[in-house]
Order: C-alpha cells, then sequence, then structure tokens
C-alpha cells in the first residue's frame, strides 16, 4: 500500500509537465494565471488519481 503513494507523486509530476505543454491562455480569458494554474493543478491530481488507481487494479487482477 506504500508504493500508491510514490505513484501519486510520480504521476502528479508527470501530468504537471504533460499539461505545461498546453496553451490554456487561448482558451481561457486573458489576465487569469493564478486560474490557470490551478486549474493545471487539480486535472493533474485527477490523471494522477487516475492513472494510480488504473494501474493498482491492473496488477491487483
Amino acid at each position: 500500500m506504500n508504493y500508491k503513494i510514490y505513484l501519486y507523486a510520480i504521476f502528479t509530476f508527470l501530468s504537471i509537465y504533460m499539461l505545461s505543454g498546453i496553451n490554456f491562455e487561448k482558451i481561457m480569458k486573458k489576465n487569469k494565471t493564478l486560474e490557470i494554474k490551478l486549474l493545471i493543478l487539480f486535472l493533474s491530481l485527477m490523471f494522477s488519481y487516475l492513472i494510480t488507481n488504473f494501474i493498482v487494479d491492473f496488477l491487483n487482477l
């Protein structure tokens, strides 16, 4: 169960790195950098949760 924490951390950083390549300023309003950073943070946490649970469930089969 301890490995799940490491997977969350790894996939959170990978998700932030992946999402940093997307230009959210074209999608959202101008001068909303705080909201864009929060969106990237929440999306990366969501992705890391989904990917970690998928891998753990897959390995438990």
